[in-house]
């Protein structure tokens, strides 16, 4: 079967699929794809199933070599990409040929984009899964200019789509659902976290959206102090430390924390907060329990 080989990553590219889930038990996280939707959108344009091994790109900079005839699309955060230098599309179908390089540029919105291969990357997997957990260190390396990444066989399935047009990353402030507790009854006053905006801090990452709340804005205030046991925590959970200052966990969170979890992100608004770039604005608002699935 064919490749791809690295010529360059960018600031990082990562091999992610759907993750780990079920095994929290073990002490292992689910980590996988921070754009689920853009992962099983650039699998189905190629005609993969939504969960086949894909890379993750953030922000752009990704340079690979086709050495057979392979089948790739681009999704997620629109970063440029050509084929020896020729434009090609966002969110299409495009056709590589032994030797051709796709190039990305750095993406102009979002964060994270995702190129799919058909057949997918036949990468070693790890405990059912070729998604690299950067926490946890699990999976496959981060990758490495002079990589190999060998494609799988095709699918049964031919692709049906040419291209699938979406819109881009909000540039502004993006606004998610959030459901109070389980411990919420250790602040003051929790729906401050539903007043004005919350900064995402350039210290953010695949672990969590770290938060900072603006001069001038009513800060969360702890009402207990005494020490709380580690206990389990999803993706999608406001874990807030001393600081005061939450973290919003994302698909490589640890399995337990130690802080209190004021909120959960509703399931729905996972993914468009991995295309949340650092020094954009969050806006939380309460949403009831029947909206918030099961991470």
């Amino acid at each position: 079967m064919g490749a791809l080989e690295v010529l360059a990553t960018g600031p990082l590219t990562t091999v992610q699929d759907h993750g780990r889930p079920g095994r929290f038990r073990y002490g292992v996280g689910v980590a996988g794809a921070a754009d689920r939707s853009a992962l099983a959108l650039a699998n189905r344009l190629v005609g993969n199933p939504p969960g086949h091994a894909a890379l993750e790109v953030l922000l752009g900079g990704l340079e690979v070599r086709a050495t057979a005839p392979l089948v790739v699309a681009i999704t997620g955060a629109p970063a440029a990409g050509t084929v020896d230098g020729a434009p090609v599309p966002h969110s299409s179908v495009l056709l590589l040929d032994p030797g051709q390089v796709l190039r990305l540029a750095p993406a102009r919105t979002g964060l994270r984009s995702y190129l799919a291969v058909r057949g997918g990357f036949a990468v070693a997997p790890v405990l059912g899964s070729c998604s690299r957990d950067t926490l946890a260190g699990l999976g496959p390396e981060p990758l490495r200019p002079g990589d190999r990444l060998p494609v799988g066989p095709p699918p049964p399935r031919r692709p049906v789509l040419r291209t699938a047009p979406v819109a881009a990353p909000a540039t502004g402030t993006v606004t998610v659902g959030v459901l109070l507790g389980p411990r919420a009854d250790w602040f003051t006053d929790p729906t401050v976290l539903f007043t004005g905006t919350w900064t995402v801090t350039p210290d953010s990452d695949r672990v969590g959206l770290r938060l900072h709340r603006p001069d001038g804005q009513p800060g969360l205030e702890r009402s207990r102090h005494d020490e709380l046991p580690s206990e389990g925590v999803a993706r999608g959970s406001l874990q807030v430390p001393p600081s005061a200052q939450p973290v919003l966990f994302g698909p490589d969170h640890p399995v337990t924390g130690g802080y209190p979890v004021i909120g959960v992100v509703r399931d729905a608004d996972l993914d468009r907060l991995a295309q949340v770039r650092p020094g954009q604005s969050l806006r939380l608002r309460p949403v009831p329990a029947r909206e918030v699935s099961d991470p």
